[in-house]
């Protein structure tokens, strides 16, 4: 089994999440030292806890795990529903807390109805791949996504659900959909999300998307934390001001640092060269998932990469 296990393991995938959690805690370090480390004992704990769970998910046989997705996805579905009931934590109710600790359902939706999703692909395509244009077999597929990404935009979470919406796009389409379904779908994304956006996207996310594009729009409200964050990565040039030295950092400016912004950290305090390696990292996992999915043995596994 162990033997297996090792030879089977992608070492580059390994390596590379490994080098970005290493890069994110020096990061995490530095955030979170005027707020007694807090979030950095957290990720050091849940690093912690996902090693066994790590292992345990290597060594069963990815069929046996896939097998048993319609669980996950119900268990999710129950979860996702139930988060609406919580307190509203920054606005939305995207979290359960438990006191001893908290989390987010949407997070671990990602990979249940991913996997469940490319679990129902191959069942559908089971005599031919091209089964999976058949109109109720495609409208099964797309309902299961749907409910899920509805009850995340109850969150509301919009980010999440794009997320999920993208990941999809993508399995559909080396799933062996037809053209003409894809360009149906191209065109109805270009008529709908306009009116989406002009009528029925809340004023507040419409003023987030625009204030993204030109963070100029609102300096000191919606735009000031993007413009703290450019700052940030500018003022680290090639090699940084240095670990727990950075102004934006420090100072309070960069806000939230530990989170959405924590790139900007590593830009600001570890300079050009960390930021853009950052980045190169992510390049190659991304180039090893894509061989995973490339080289894979059955459907399954290829659609799921």
């Amino acid at each position: 089994m162990k033997k297996r296990i090792l030879k089977n393991m992608d070492w580059g995938i390994l390596i590379c999440s490994l080098i970005l959690f290493a890069v994110g805690l020096v990061a995490l370090l530095s955030a979170t030292q005027n707020s007694d480390y807090e979030e950095f004992r957290k990720q050091i704990q849940w690093f912690l806890i996902c090693i066994p769970i790590f292992l345990i998910v290597v060594s069963i046989d990815y069929e046996l795990i896939a097998k048993f997705s319609p669980i996950y996805y119900g268990i999710i579905i129950i979860l996702l529903i139930l988060v609406l009931f919580t307190e509203e934590k920054n606005g939305a109710t995207s979290w359960f807390d438990l006191k001893f600790f908290q989390f987010q359902p949407a997070e671990f939706a990602k990979v249940a109805i991913i996997l469940f999703i490319a679990y129902i692909m191959t069942k559908l395509q089971k005599r031919k791949k091209t089964d999976i244009n058949k109109p109720l077999r495609l409208l099964a597929v797309i309902v299961s996504l749907v409910i899920p990404v509805l009850l995340i935009v109850k969150q509301p979470d919009y980010g999440t659900a794009m997320a999920f919406i993208v990941a999809f796009a993508f399995m559909i389409f080396v799933s062996g959909i037809y053209k003409r379904y894809i360009f149906g779908a191209i065109l109805a994304v270009v008529i709908i999300v306009p009116i989406l956006f002009i009528y029925v996207l809340p004023d507040h996310a419409k003023k987030r998307i625009e204030v993204f594009l030109d963070p100029n729009l609102d300096p000191r409200g919606s735009g000031y934390n993007i413009i703290q964050s450019k700052l940030a990565i500018g003022a680290g040039q090639l090699l940084g001001m240095g670990i727990f030295k950075g102004n934006q950092t420090q100072l309070g400016f960069l806000y939230p640092k530990t989170t959405d912004f924590i790139y900007s950290v590593i830009g600001e305090e570890m300079g050009f060269l960390v930021a853009g390696g950052v980045v190169v990292i992510y390049v190659t996992l991304i180039t090893r998932a894509i061989y995973i999915a490339k080289t894979a043995k059955d459907d399954l596994r290829f659609i799921y990469c």
